[in-house]
């Protein structure tokens, strides 16, 4: 393909972006992330132990003993995390780090049952310091004066 035939071709639309979270137990992940999480199961091959959960315009992919590595991280885009937040607690889903102010969001870590890490955030809180941010490992960062982190 010429060059010309590159600018008058239609660009290439992309969609959505369903990340794929290795689960031990697709029938428990399923329940968790119904029960706990809200989520509503979109489809499921059980033959292929394969599922899609999504809630509103957020879907995951859920594969049992295949596809991805276990300890995915995702970022997801929320209106309000501070609702969101009490709605997991009172659900008991397991919260990894309780909602914090950062410059880029307000946002908490969720935690399903094979320790795949839902990062869900809302605008960040004008005026509001930053709190802590737990690496992988579980650790506490805090912010430093100069814009960096210590570990806690």
């Amino acid at each position: 393909m010429s060059s010309n035939d590159s600018a008058t071709s239609p660009r290439v639309v992309f969609g959505g972006v369903n990340p794929i979270f290795r689960v031990h137990d697709l029938a428990s992940s399923l329940d968790y992330y119904v029960n706990k999480l809200g989520f509503k199961i979109d489809w499921s091959v059980e033959n292929l132990n394969f599922a899609c959960v999504s809630r509103d315009r957020c879907g995951i992919f859920l594969s049992e003993g295949d596809q991805g590595n276990p300890g995915v991280w995702v970022w997801i885009g929320v209106d309000d995390v501070s609702r969101l937040y009490e709605e997991y607690r009172r659900n008991g889903a397991k919260i990894r780090n309780e909602p914090v102010n950062f410059s880029w969001a307000y946002e908490m870590q969720v935690e399903d049952l094979d320790g795949n890490v839902l990062r869900i955030g809302s605008d960040p809180l004008p005026d509001q310091p930053y709190g802590p941010w737990r690496d992988i490992r579980g650790d506490l960062w805090v912010a430093t004066p100069d814009g960096g982190w210590t570990k806690a």
